[in-house]
């Protein structure tokens, strides 16, 4: 008579840890099945929602209009920095419904020239020795304010409630060119109080002292504009 084999019984701890190891894989598998319905629900939002927006360039061709020779030494520039507080108010209106106060951070540079072009033919004057030059210079002027766009910005605002409502409705709300315009001022203000005209008339007689040494001279004098 022929025997079947009789197979044990598997141990309770042997079963546990196949259990474990069971949840274990079906726990890793919806964690990647869900990463992978976040990413891919992203990127189907992403490429299909209709409030996504996209910058187009429409500009035209830059048209040169005009070019001028410079015949100007730039001999200085001062960097500036102003935080502008711009308050506009009704009179008769709290500024919780009429009034606007912005805060600006204006960043830009002035700089100073001496303008060569304007030179006379006595300007230079040369002994007969050819060994002394005088050189007479008109004094340094200064740059309109270039005002950096990257590094100016709107810190804070306050608006009253009409002020919102309208700009909502119109088709051009306020723009900030009161902002820049202003800053430009203060800036240009406090380079004309500064020392950066007398910086770039000796940073002027510098180079020009070097440059007429280098020609053979040995004795030059520069003169500004008012001096003796």
């Amino acid at each position: 008579m022929k025997r079947e084999a009789v197979t044990p019984p598997e141990a309770p701890a042997a079963t546990a840890v196949r259990r474990r190891r069971r949840w274990w894989r079906y726990l890793a598998g919806l964690l990647v099945l869900a990463v992978l319905l976040v990413v891919g629900g992203r990127l189907a939002w992403s490429w299909l929602t209709p409030f996504d927006e996209r910058a187009i360039d429409r500009s035209q061709p830059v048209l040169l209009q005009s070019i001028h020779d410079l015949s100007r030494f730039e001999a200085a520039t001062g960097n500036y920095q102003v935080v502008v507080d711009l308050e506009k108010d009704a009179p008769f209106l709290p500024d919780g419904i009429k009034g606007t106060r912005t805060l600006f951070v204006g960043a830009g540079n002035v700089d100073a020239y001496v303008d060569l072009g304007a030179l006379g033919k006595d300007a230079v004057t040369v002994s007969a020795d050819r060994t002394e030059v005088t050189v007479r210079l008109p004094r340094a002027q200064l740059e309109k304010t270039n005002l950096d766009n990257k590094r100016s910005y709107v810190f804070a605002q306050q608006r009253g409630l009409l002020d919102r409502v309208q700009d909502f409705l119109s088709s051009s709300p306020s723009g900030q060119q009161d902002l820049y315009v202003l800053a430009e001022k203060k800036i240009a203000e406090a380079a004309l109080n500064s020392d950066l005209r007398a910086r770039a008339d000796a940073n002027t007689r510098q180079m020009l002292e070097g440059l007429m040494k280098s020609l053979g001279f040995t004795k030059v004098t520069i003169k500004f504009t008012g001096e003796p």
